[in-house]
């Protein structure tokens, strides 16, 4: 595979120090009870009612005016709903739900006898719902060692972003975070906070901004959302016009346009 400047697709030395496939940087919710589903679905960006065992899929929780609040993966179990999610992030995430819950018959609470795992080389297991070449996860229980610098390190260098630290927390448009592209939104599943704003776009085409990395030493303060030193690596939101398409991973380059 030909390597862009940022050097997408370069050798996985990362995954050397891997020690296990645990994510220990993630946590899981579980929404049950007979209308857990319905309150998901008209709060989330993906169909909730459809999802089945064994398909996660990525989705977020946004604001009315549809900017990202959590983003997160969700899995079926039965009945119930497993909200793959930031681990440091985990309570905040359940505190929002529950002040949509209202009365309905709905239990919110932390799976702590489960966990998320990662690998690139697990056959069998379901793909990453955003972009099959994440690897493998899936939901086991907890296991010695851990996986998650690992998989940062891989998500990264495909140019996938996730989490409060990367998208921002009220500051990103959903689209703005590439979630169509990598399959975080459902334009045809009734409404949800934020559904107005984020349909509009999508009819319009009127996404302006992305969030990209670049190299750090080309970073813009201004338009900064996260430093990764470790990665030399700078998580930016700019304007359309001013990204080259040569510095994007290949799922994202094939979808801007094309320079004069």
């Amino acid at each position: 595979m030909k390597c862009s400047p940022l050097g997408y697709g370069r050798r996985l030395s990362y995954l050397k120090p891997m020690t296990g496939t645990t994510l220990t940087d993630r946590a899981l919710l579980r929404i049950s009870g007979e209308e857990a589903r319905p309150l998901l679905q008209g709060l989330l960006t993906r169909d909730v009612l459809t999802l089945k065992d064994g398909e996660p899929r990525w989705g977020g929780l946004l604001t009315p005016q549809g900017k990202a609040l959590y983003d997160f993966i969700l899995w079926s179990d039965g009945d119930d709903v497993l909200i793959d999610c930031e681990a440091s992030q985990a309570d905040a995430l359940a505190k929002r739900l529950t002040l949509y819950r209202l009365r309905r018959k709905v239990a919110i609470a932390r799976e702590d006898a489960l966990a998320v795992h990662w690998s690139l080389e697990e056959s069998g297991k379901p793909l990453d719902p955003r972009l099959p070449a994440l690897g493998h996860r899936w939901i086991a229980p907890p296991e010695p060692g851990d996986a998650s610098a690992a998989f940062r390190a891989h998500r990264l260098s495909l140019g996938v972003f996730e989490g409060v630290a990367e998208l921002g927390q009220d500051q990103t448009l959903w689209l703005e975070a590439n979630a169509e592209e990598l399959g975080g939104v459902d334009y045809d599943k009734g409404c949800y906070v934020g559904q107005e704003n984020t349909a509009r776009m999508h009819y319009r085409s009127k996404v302006n901004r992305r969030l990209v990395a670049v190299p750090l030493a080309s970073a813009d303060a201004k338009r900064q959302r996260a430093a990764l030193p470790d990665l030399g690596l700078s998580i930016e939101h700019r304007r359309v016009e001013d990204i080259d398409p040569a510095t994007l991973p290949p799922w994202l380059a094939q979808t801007m346009p094309s320079p004069l």
